[in-house]
Order: C-alpha cells, then sequence, then structure tokens
C-alpha cells in the first residue's frame, strides 16, 4: 500500500494505492487521516479487524481476509514532513499515561 499524502498540516487526506505482488491492485480517496493519536485499545492489524473497522463496507467481525499476507512493508518517504516539533517528548509521555 502506498500512501500519497496531501500535505499542509495535520489531519488532511491522501490518495492509497494497493499493490498486490507487487502491481497496482486499486486505489482509492482518504478525505481525512488521524491527527496526532490512535486510542490506546485500537489495533493496527493484517488480513482482520479486531478495533474499529477501517470502513463501513465490511463487517469488523468475521471479516478476516481468507488469503496468506505473505509480507508487510512499511516505509515513510525521506521527504516526509517531520512532526516532532508539534509535540514535547514529555507532552507524549503524559499522553501515554493517561491512554493507559
Amino acid at each position: 500500500m502506498e500512501f500519497d499524502y496531501d500535505g499542509g498540516g495535520l489531519a488532511k487526506g491522501g490518495t492509497v494505492t494497493l499493490y498486490v505482488d507487487g502491481q497496482k491492485a486499486g486505489e482509492g480517496r482518504v478525505e481525512q487521516t488521524e491527527p496526532m493519536l490512535f486510542s490506546a485499545d485500537e489495533t493496527c492489524d493484517v488480513g482482520f479487524e479486531a478495533g474499529s473497522p477501517v470502513t463501513d463496507d465490511y463487517p469488523s467481525v468475521g471479516g478476516t481476509f481468507s488469503g496468506e499476507v505473505n509480507w508487510v512493508e512499511i516505509a515513510v518517504d525521506k521527504d516526509a514532513e517531520d512532526l516532532d516539533h508539534l509535540i514535547s517528548p514529555e507532552e507524549r509521555l503524559q499522553v501515554a499515561m493517561a491512554l493507559q
């Protein structure tokens, strides 16, 4: 999957392209992204959904992918906007502790 962020600040949208075996399989639009943090009980699943569904197009219960996921790659583009300055390490710790 590739996400081409619109840029210009937090929570903007972008174009998502899905690749299967290196070949483009689909493309779509995400109008808004998460501005800072996900809830502490949200999950990052591959092949099934244990938390909030990404879309209402499929059920979160019983929506398990029946194929085989061989690998997942997450790469951050070298030109990605660095937003670390928006929240200090101390504030990040406070948020993490508050979500416990």
